[in-house]
């Protein structure tokens, strides 16, 4: 194969990576390896099986182009992405400046999210994150395996050895980058993991996975809407996780009697489509609900205990952290025409069957019945959008129990060890970017990379979108949001958080202007007192979200 020699390249031990240079309405040209191999491809007989290394080669690689994304759900509208087994695949990018010199940049890892079943790496703009930041780093993104490829929890898939293979995926990717990214200019001891939703959630479990024989392969971390006690992370052999193995089994026509030693093997003879179908068809089930299917559980190994008794004991990785919610974590995910009470008490019976008649109560009283209280905050006022009474109920209190409670006992625990404790900052994000879904469950996604998209609205949105890129960028090349001045020097200072007097800095609250109202400032520095009550119930109903 010939590449054009005038793009940039780089050596690595499976192949010659030759990328693109990307211009863009840049400040600087930024150097993209799209799409570059980091394992062999999952499929075939290597379909539910731990990651594998390349071979060794001199071939060059085309790296132009993003990978195929790992078959799942449609989580965003827009073209179709091209989808395949063979996903696993890594992107990095570098200011182009960095190609011929000897200084090794900070380097950050994305992780996307899409609840273990949908999404990829293409769905941020990584590019435009690299270009803009006063002081350089590298970036990389990278697939991992979702949905039933990845997370299929069972009693058979612990015998098999094949739990958690979507989170083998992401440290396997994270070895790569310790033996591969100072070939691109990078820093293997400075390496930052940022995501968001299931990235979050997958860095909180890399967090907690802690071994003192084992050398670390990172030394930051930034969670946005996630956390490692986030929703339900079970055993393996959960009731309902042996039921959605059963159901998989039945969608892909597994007969019945087949013997357990021949049901893997069966599953790697079937076609691709049948598989994705059948984890599709899984999903739905269970998603009205949202006990959903295809997700990461205790294992004894990578998630080694659960996640509150690996907090309480102190054996996790003393990194820096920067973590957050958004106000609105709920309206992506709840029902939105749901009517009444029993409604609302019935979601939470079904979702938490565990819960006493005295937790409802309690449930009851956070969230006062707009039916039934004139005074109760979750009165719907908007008008002609076809949302049912409860709506804004059931949206607050979902996106308290799965993201805003277990983000701050994230803070919380992080910022309560005594030794020597790196810092911790806590954020809110509150801009309400549509009427109906608020200040969103991803909105900031948006926003981090200040790309045109945003930037291009009006003179408030860029500047809240370079606070918040200041911020981010400055904490992955110092591990610290305030060490860079940047674009916006002007910022508030962003405290560390103490558990003791918890502050929080809250971006956009006020600024409704993309919802035909007024402008207000980008960021500002308070007590983190919202929804405190609400959120410390949650903290203490963790338990019972790990039943089976």
């Amino acid at each position: 194969m010939a590449l054009d020699t005038t793009r940039p390249s780089v050596a690595l031990p499976q192949g010659k990576a030759v990328g693109v240079q990307l211009e863009n309405n840049f400040p600087q040209s930024v150097d993209a390896f799209l799409g570059i191999p980091y394992a062999r491809p999952p499929v075939g007989d290597l379909r539910f099986r731990p990651a594998a290394k390349l071979p060794e080669s001199t071939e060059l690689i085309d790296a132009s182009r993003y990978g195929p994304a790992a078959p799942g759900k449609a989580l965003l509208p827009g073209p179709a992405l091209e989808q395949s087994e063979d996903c696993l695949t890594v992107n990095v990018f570098r200011p182009s400046t960095q190609a011929n010199t000897a200084n090794k940049l900070p380097v950050a890892i994305y992780i996307h999210g899409g609840a273990f079943n949908r999404g990829s790496a293409a769905m941020h703009k990584t590019a435009s994150m690299v270009a803009w930041p006063q002081e350089p780093f590298v970036a990389v993104s990278f697939g991992y395996r979702i949905g039933a490829l990845g997370f299929l929890p069972s009693t058979l898939s612990e015998k098999e050895g094949v739990l958690n293979l979507g989170l083998r995926d992401q440290v396997f990717l994270f070895q790569w980058v310790q033996e591969n990214i100072a070939q691109f200019g990078g820093d293997p001891e400075t390496v930052t993991l940022f995501g968001l939703s299931a990235g979050a959630h997958s860095i909180g479990h890399h967090l907690l996975n802690y071994d003192a024989q084992k050398a670390p392969l990172f030394h930051r971390v930034i969670l946005e809407s996630g956390a490692p006690t986030s929703r339900a992370v079970r055993p393996y052999d959960a009731t309902v996780h042996e039921e959605q193995f059963r159901d998989l089994l039945r969608e892909v026509s597994c007969p019945p009697a087949l013997p357990e030693s021949e049901i893997f093997p069966y599953l790697r003879s079937l076609p691709s489509s049948v598989i994705t179908d059948a984890q599709t068809a899984v999903f739905d089930k269970y998603n009205p609900s949202l006990r959903w299917a295809f997700q990461p559980v205790i294992d004894g190994d990578i998630i080694p205990r659960k996640p509150l008794d690996a907090w309480t004991s102190g054996q996790w990785h003393k990194v820096s952290i920067m973590t957050g919610f958004n106000t609105n974590e709920g309206t992506m995910y709840v029902d939105k025409g749901m009517t009444g009470p029993a409604q609302f008490r019935d979601f939470w019976q079904k979702l938490l069957p565990q819960l006493s008649s005295s937790d409802l109560d309690t449930i009851d009283r956070l969230y006062p019945d707009p039916s039934a209280d004139s005074n109760s905050p979750y009165i719907e006022t908007r008008a002609g959008l076809e949302l049912g009474p409860q709506y804004k109920r059931i949206e607050a209190a979902y996106g308290h129990y799965a993201y805003v409670a277990p983000v701050r006992q994230t803070a919380h625990f992080a910022a309560s060890t005594k030794e020597n404790t790196p810092p911790v900052y806590l954020y809110n994000w509150a801009l309400p970017r549509t009427v109906i879904g608020r200040a969103n469950h991803g909105d900031n996604m948006y926003y981090e990379t200040y790309n045109d998209d945003i930037t291009g609205i009006s003179e408030s949105q860029k500047e809240l979108s370079g606070t918040l890129h200041a911020y981010v960028t400055s904490f992955i090349t110092h591990g610290d949001p305030n060490a860079v001045p940047g674009r916006y020097a002007a910022r508030p200072v962003w405290k560390s958080y103490k558990p003791a007097n918890p502050g929080i800095l809250i971006f956009g609250e006020d600024n409704e202007e993309l919802i035909g109202g007024s402008i207000a400032p980008a960021a500002k520095f308070v007590p983190d007192e919202w929804a405190r009550e609400e959120t410390e119930f949650w903290w203490g109903k963790v338990e019972i979200s790990q039943l089976a």
